[in-house]
């Protein structure tokens, strides 16, 4: 039985692409990390898969006439990795419903707060100026909807009296780096199923 392969979708830094890398090497997660797909020829994710020798793609929307021919052109780089899962860490590019339909439940994407609070790309600021007390990481299934989909994994972190908005980004990104990988294998391993909207174990 061959292990399953996935693909990851970043645009920046990549930190969470490195803790994923990691979590294959070690065999937490259990899947061959086959490829990066990367719409940011700039990107410093592109150095760290270099690196890790994972192969990478860059395909940049600018170059195309349409979203529908850049999703085709991404489409038949998954086709031709025959790609199990497709795991959004930092892709700061909306997938379109056309696209997301044609890989169902295969699409995981984690955001930097407790879905459904604080959606979009600034999630961490937003919960911090906001003055909430707790906050947290979200795991989902990724739908037609932006930061939406059934919920895999969550969990808090609190805001303290004395955390300043770098320190609080420093520690949401350090759960994120160890929750990913868990549900990223939780995936992998069929241990999820939907009912409706909510994901069961």
């Amino acid at each position: 039985m061959r292990k399953a392969n996935i693909a990851v979708f970043a645009s920046g830094t990549g930190s969470n692409f490195s803790a994923i890398v990691r979590a294959v090497k070690t065999g937490v997660i259990k899947a061959n990390l086959a490829l990066l797909i990367c719409d940011n020829p700039d990107a410093p994710v592109i150095n760290k898969a270099v690196r890790a020798k994972i192969r990478t793609v860059i395909i940049a929307a600018k170059d195309f006439p349409s979203r529908d021919s850049f999703e085709k052109a991404v489409t038949g780089v998954l086709r031709g990795c025959n790609v199990d899962l497709i795991v959004l860490a930092g892709f700061m590019r909306i997938l379109s419903p056309v696209f997301v339909k044609s890989y169902p439940k295969r699409i995981i994407n984690i955001h930097p707060a407790l879905l459904p609070s604080f959606k979009g790309a600034h999630a961490i600021r937003d919960a911090f100026e906001y003055g909430v007390k707790v906050t947290g990481v979200t795991v989902h299934f990724v739908d037609e909807q932006t930061d939406h989909g059934p919920v895999i994994m969550q969990e808090p972190v609190r805001i303290g009296n004395k955390d300043t908005l770098p320190r609080l980004e420093k520690r949401i990104h350090k759960v994120e780096h160890r929750v990913y990988p868990e549900a990223i294998d939780l995936c992998l391993r069929g241990r999820l199923r939907l009912r409706g909207r909510k994901v069961v174990r």
